[in-house]
């Protein structure tokens, strides 16, 4: 089979014309970072733009599916639609810092069917197709993704975002697991590119607490089609399951296949 099928051949194109505002956008951020102008109204308009031009272009690749910017608390259980989050890393965004992405996953009677993490910034683009891989786009040829094979967990590189008030408890709890381990930290402001990096083996674990739903579930799929785990942190048996049933949970965990007791002492 092609890297890439016609489904995800018209959602790459249409996410890259979508997007197109974000260079001007992202150019006069990084600008006004210097200047005394204030520039959250431009933020916020920079968003509303790529939200309202997802909805249109992606609207002439299944004009039946429903379009969710949104965040929802579940994939619907029939029928067709798009989970989208225009920018994923708003604050690395609103602050020049070129790590964020914009994510879509397409879902049919309540399965994940394709997603895709772009990076406009940086041009990085990784997709993937269930039951076919996942990838990152080439110049001549993509990438097929792998999860990394490290077993040692005091040499574990864990990108952690955790979506809960600093001042609440939770998000104190979740930071202390995960520098007790020994494990290396990294937070990167923004849950799809920590999921895309562990599906592409720079990271070992990825760790999503009380993050969006639309966030969430294209990187879940990348990891997956790398070969990698995914894991609901609240469940009793945290062993990986359908896609869709580790979706019911906020806090869930993607990581290569040597890391269960890493993600067992964390959950």
């Amino acid at each position: 089979m092609s890297y890439l099928s016609p489904l995800l051949t018209m959602m790459v194109n249409a996410v890259k014309k979508a997007t197109s505002n974000l260079d001007r956008d992202f150019s006069e951020i990084e600008r006004l970072q210097s200047s005394i102008r204030p520039y959250q109204n431009f933020v916020t308009n920079a968003y509303n733009k790529t939200a309202q031009n997802l909805r249109i272009e992606l609207g002439k690749v299944r004009p039946e599916a429903v379009f969710f910017e949104k965040d929802v608390s579940a994939i619907p259980a029939t029928g067709s639609c798009f989970l989208v989050t225009p920018i994923d890393g708003l604050s690395n965004f609103s602050r020049g810092v070129a790590l964020f992405a914009t994510t879509v996953a397409y879902c049919e009677n309540g399965e994940v069917k394709a997603a895709l993490v772009y990076n406009r910034a940086n041009d990085e683009l990784y997709f993937a197709e269930k039951g076919n891989g996942a990838y990152k786009e080439g110049f001549r040829s993509h990438e097929r993704l792998r999860v990394s094979t490290n077993k040692d967990e005091n040499l574990a590189l864990v990108a952690q975002q955790v979506g809960y008030d600093a001042n609440d408890k939770k998000f104190a709890t979740a930071i202390q697991k995960t520098s007790l381990l020994g494990a290396k930290l990294r937070v990167l402001g923004t849950v799809s590119m920590s999921m895309a990096y562990t599906a592409s083996g720079k990271f070992d674990t990825a760790i999503s607490r009380g993050n969006g739903f639309n966030s969430t579930v294209a990187g879940l799929l990348l990891v997956r089609e790398a070969g990698g785990y995914v894991y609901n942190l609240d469940a009793a048996d945290i062993a990986p399951d359908k896609l869709e049933h580790i979706l019911s949970s906020a806090n869930v965990a993607a990581t290569n296949n040597n890391m269960e007791n890493l993600v067992k002492k964390l959950a």
